[in-house]
């Protein structure tokens, strides 16, 4: 089901999705819904900024019960899994 709606656009605007829509075979509108999409997903998703700070958020908040320093030897724990 689709919802009806109006918008309006500039003369450039309307005369290059017009343009566009020919070119791929498809209307208006769904260049429009196409458009609308784009935006949803970015507006959705994380920034890398949001994701740096979730991340650094849990740095050190957790520890693993064992006398291990993971954190300082880490290369070296790295290094006995490899199988290359």
């Amino acid at each position: 089901m689709m919802v009806r709606t109006q918008i309006q656009f500039t003369p450039e605007q309307a005369d290059r999705l017009r343009r566009l829509a020919a070119e791929k075979h498809v209307s208006v509108s769904e260049l429009v819904r196409q458009g609308v999409d784009q935006i949803l997903v970015a507006e959705s998703t994380p920034s890398r900024e949001e994701l740096v700070r979730r991340a650094m958020s849990v740095v050190g908040k957790y520890k693993s019960g064992k006398r291990a320093h993971y954190g300082r030897d880490h290369d070296k724990y790295l290094n006995e899994g490899k199988r290359w």
